[in-house]
């Protein structure tokens, strides 16, 4: 049963990460779950016809080549390679590269690869399927441009039928140009970073993302649900066909309810039917019980199948209340939410399904319920881990409108910005791009809201308005109001036709927006065509705001991580959530050189959860946790969310111990002796803490209730020396076709303690199937070789990602550094 599957799955990895790192059983610390969520999707992306994945032995040149779609160019030499690829990771940091993209290099790229239609597939037609492709990439079959998309984000497919020889060799080659590497805010990566899909189908078939599910009316007995489906006929004469569906029940299996249409589609048209039914006692999807339907949609032409789409659908209502905030399935619920970007450290954009996984994991044992896909589409499987896992999603798709944010190049908010970015094609293409996100994405139970931007509305970049010379508007802006810059008016004027471009193809859910300036903007149309309201960092408007507009649905879209930006939504029931940032540290938006990113997040680029995480977990976490760092006895009195768990010092210093908790009361314990009086949780700041002189040991915390007893406890263990590594990986069996483990590299003291202050440099040695995708210490600083074995630890660990390359059999792991012992990991490969 997949619900009780993910509750499992999560307990026993809250139960690790709740270890704490005293050293007595190491094995214990490293919090990854040895079982995660198992299933590949039912159905591939594209969701009709027969998609075969088409990854595989792709040509790559990291060069603008001469006629490089030509099927007579010799590309023999040029690199070999699976996707998804991003060759903006695989380059070398560098102090003057754009600061905003993460000192990494863009560039010019071509892939080629050869293929064979079988001559039986004559009279079909063949696609051509990209998740996504970073950016402004050209596709060509056999020599012949079949389209352009300057998109990196949106996924995009093409006909290919025109231009394939049956029966013999094609070419498909697609050049990639992010020559313009400081195009955005953040870290992009370049190149074909996700997956791609050749697709057969019959001429008349299921368009691409032509089914849409939608259930209404959900109460404890019935569900109404209306499933559309659109069919594409390019067969050259009229067709009828029947349109079928199934769905059948998450648990049982068993079908629930089904329905079916005859419909007649024009020569070369498109027909969108609609069937609707009732589904009784509908199973429904929630944070908790992430129950998934199987919808299955079969159309039959004279008695023959000609086509199937089967994907994962939840049932699940939505309220949203100016005064009460957000409701699901009718229980009102503060969202809990994190933004993220799409990179994954040293992997770059192109993230296996399973290092999301393991992230989201971790994120929810956090006690966050939200995701907040910032400011883009992002790859389809973290949409399908979200409904899986029960996450909330917040689906973004713009960063920039029709003109180009400050991309800053010398360091974060340092020195002079450059303009380039994703401004020089919207007017032309953001409608488009916009509506394929949402054909995309909307049959996603997780899915709660469509925004359609990020920060456009940021006071005087570029957007000003007169308001801005007013001196009680509680955000301050350098310059005031600038005549000579565009009028904020054109937010209302782009924002109603984004909105109808949502509304057209969706109205189960409402469209928002992150506004940054919304003193600005509320003197605009901007924030009343939206459904609900985001504010970015802007917490004290949400009193003044919620009086003037009471019909204003607000959250924080976008906040800090401290305590009073929890308490204004914690406390006013009319705010429905928030999303810090960020939730994992990310590339790109870097500081001065060296910076590899931006270092805010709960979770550090390897995805183990960083002291923020713990201080939030306090915040969120419906479970009784504790945790304690340390540091020298600051001269400000500063009590610090980001404090490490570290317990080595020189005797007698001065010592500071923070404490993040949700239990009533607290007892520090020092070698068994407790150390002044035990303390109550701090609701203003939501640290507590002692200072103490320094003594070699044990240093533990325990949290109790009101009675007394005991609830959750945290250790530290003063460590020695480096004298070996351990190794331990989440999965000792992978499956052979790129199956992943992911291997934690920890280097102990003598008695097995971790040292957290060790910096030694370590091997990775692989024999057998697999290969070394890259090693990540999670080191902000360090702009070191991240392509070859070696890596140093940062708080004495780093995570190895190693994937099988196809054949069956052992993968031998052996981990080095001087003077320590080694350590040694078997990983088994089998087909599935």
């Amino acid at each position: 049963m997949v619900n009780q599957k993910n509750k499992d799955i999560l307990q026993n990895r809250f139960k690790m990460e709740n270890i704490n790192r005293s050293g007595m059983k190491l094995k214990l610390f490293f919090g990854i779950a040895v079982l995660l969520l198992a299933a590949s999707p039912i159905q591939a992306k594209p969701q009709f016809g027969r998609a075969l994945i088409f990854d595989e032995n792709w040509r790559f040149k990291l060069s603008d080549v001469k006629d490089g779609a030509q099927s007579n160019l010799d590309d023999s030499k040029w690199k070999l390679l699976n996707l998804p690829h991003d060759w903006t990771v695989e380059g070398v940091y560098s102090p003057d590269k754009a600061s905003c993209t993460g000192y990494l290099p863009g560039g010019i790229g071509w892939y080629r690869k050869t293929f064979t239609v079988p001559a039986t597939e004559k009279g079909n037609k063949v696609y051509i399927y990209f998740e996504g492709v970073y950016n402004h990439s050209e596709v060509f079959i056999n020599g012949v441009s079949v389209g352009k998309r300057p998109n990196g984000y949106v996924s995009f497919m093409y006909d290919l039928t025109p231009y394939i020889k049956f029966g013999q060799e094609n070419l498909v080659s697609v050049r990639v140009d992010h020559s313009q590497d400081a195009d955005s805010r953040w870290y992009t990566g370049s190149g074909i970073y996700r997956n791609t899909y050749l697709v057969y189908a019959s001429p008349v078939h299921i368009d691409l993302w032509g089914v849409y599910f939608k259930a209404t009316n959900v109460t404890n007995k019935k569900a109404d649900v209306s499933v559309e489906t659109t069919i594409n006929n390019e067969s050259g004469k009229a067709a009828n066909v029947l349109v079928s569906y199934q769905i059948t029940d998450p648990v049982s299996g068993k079908v629930v309810a089904k329905s079916s249409k005859n419909i007649k589609i024009e020569s070369n048209k498109k027909t969108t039917s609609a069937q609707t039914f009732s589904i009784a006692s509908p199973k429904r999807w929630s944070l908790e019980h992430p129950n998934l339907y199987t919808l299955k949609t079969i159309v039959t032409q004279n008695g023959k199948e000609i086509d199937r789409n089967e994907q994962q659908v939840g049932i699940r209502s939505l309220t949203f209340d100016s005064n009460k905030g957000f409701a699901l399935n009718g229980v009102w619920t503060k969202v809990k939410g994190v933004c993220i970007h799409h990179d994954a450290g040293c992997l770059g954009s192109a993230v296996p399904r399973e290092v999301w996984e393991r992230r989201l994991v971790t994120l929810k044992e956090m006690g966050c319920n939200a995701i907040r896909l910032s400011h883009n589409p992002q790859a389809p499987d973290v949409y399908e881990l979200c409904d899986e896992l029960g996450l909330l999603v917040m689906d973004e798709a713009f960063d920039e409108w029709e003109f180009a944010k400050k991309k800053w190049l010398e360091g974060w908010n340092i020195g002079a910005p450059g303009f380039q970015g994703a401004a020089s094609y919207f007017d032309e293409w953001s409608d488009k791009d916009l509506g394929d996100m949402i054909l995309r994405d909307r049959n996603h139970p997780s899915v709660i809201m469509w925004s359609i931007g990020n920060e456009v509305d940021y006071p005087n970049d570029p957007y000003s308005h007169p308001v801005l010379d007013h001196a009680n508007i509680n955000q301050p802006v350098q310059g005031g109001y600038l005549p000579d810059h565009p009028k904020a008016e054109r937010l209302g004027v782009i924002a109603k036709r984004l909105t109808a471009v949502v509304r057209g193809l969706d109205t189960s859910r409402p469209v928002t927006a992150a506004l940054a300036g919304v003193v600005m903007s509320n003197e605009t149309d901007y924030p009343f065509v939206l459904d609900i309201t985001g504010y970015n960092y802007t917490e004290n408007r949400y009193e003044q705001d919620h009086a003037k507009y009471p019909k204003r649905v607000i959250f924080g879209s976008e906040t800090g991580n401290g305590m009073e930006s929890w308490k204004a939504v914690r406390d006013n029931e009319y705010v429905f959530g928030q999303f810090i940032w960020t939730g994992i540290d990310y590339l790109g938006e870097s500081g001065l050189w060296p910076s590899r990113g931006f270092y805010s997040g709960c979770l550090d680029f390897g995805g183990f959860l960083k002291p923020r995480g713990h201080f939030r977990q306090a915040l969120w976490s419906d479970k009784q946790v504790t945790y304690i760092g340390t540091y020298l006895k600051p001269e400000n009195n500063n009590l610090s969310i980001d404090a490490w768990p570290i317990w080595n010092y020189n005797d007698g210093q001065i010592i500071r111990v923070v404490c993040y908790t949700n239990a009533v009361k607290t007892r520090l314990m020092l070698n068994g002796t407790q150390v002044g009086e035990a303390k109550n949780r701090d609701d203003n700041t939501g640290v507590i803490y002692w200072d103490l002189p320094y003594q070699k040991g044990k240093l533990e915390i325990i949290g109790v209730d009101k009675d007394g007893k005991q609830t959750c406890n945290y250790a530290l263990q003063s460590s020695g020396r480096p004298y070996s590594i351990t190794a331990q990986t989440d999965k000792s069996t992978i499956k052979s076709d790129r199956g992943l483990a992911q291997v934690v590299v920890q280097v102990v003291d003598e008695n097995g303690v971790p040292v957290m202050i060790s910096e030694d440099e370590v091997t990775c040695i692989i024999d057998g199937p697999g290969k070394l995708l890259g090693l990540e210490a999670s080191n902000n600083s360090d702009i070191g070789n991240y392509n070859d074995n070696v890596q140093r630890v940062y708080h004495g660990r780093l995570l190895a990602y190693i994937q099988a390359t196809g054949e069956e059999g052992r993968i031998s792991l052996k981990f080095t550094a001087p003077w320590l012992k080694e350590a040694n990991v078997t990983i088994k490969t089998v087909k599935q």
